[in-house]
């Protein structure tokens, strides 16, 4: 068994971005020369995180609506009181999306669906140069 553990800067806007990282972690997955085995995708940092949608116009919309319904900016959130930073909800909405996601790969391909995209989304209240680290465990 093999491990390989690289990394990728995504620039994002904050808010909500929503970025589709597939082809940057096929590509560490090209370069690897590995053929079987998962490829774990993890963002540093505590407002953003990785999942995996259809990286469609529809659902580009409806992602940010849901947290905005579950999650509300302008709440009263004890991190903004203690840090005063305005950026409580990010931190909340990060933690209830997770910071990781888990796909494998066979053949050199990862194994997703014709409609699934991996995305970063980070909610903080700024842009921000996101660190992306891909762990490729397999053969």
């Amino acid at each position: 068994m093999q491990i390989n553990t690289l990394n990728f800067s995504v620039c994002t806007k904050g808010f909500n971005d929503i970025i589709d990282v597939t082809n940057d972690v096929q590509k560490i997955l090209n370069e690897s020369g590995m053929k079987e085995g998962n490829a774990l995708v993890f963002v540093t940092g505590s407002t953003a995180g990785v999942t995996t949608i259809e990286y469609e116009p529809g659902l580009l919309k409806d992602y940010p609506e849901f947290f905005e319904k579950i999650i509300p900016l302008n709440k009263v959130y004890h991190h903004n009181e203690a840090w005063h930073d305005n950026n409580g909800y990010a931190h909340v909405r990060a933690s209830l999306q997770g910071a990781s996601f888990t796909v494998p790969f066979t053949n050199g391909k990862l194994l997703l669906g014709t409609w699934q995209q991996i995305i970063l989304v980070d909610f903080d209240n700024r842009s921000r140069q996101r660190n992306v680290i891909v762990q490729l465990i397999g053969e």
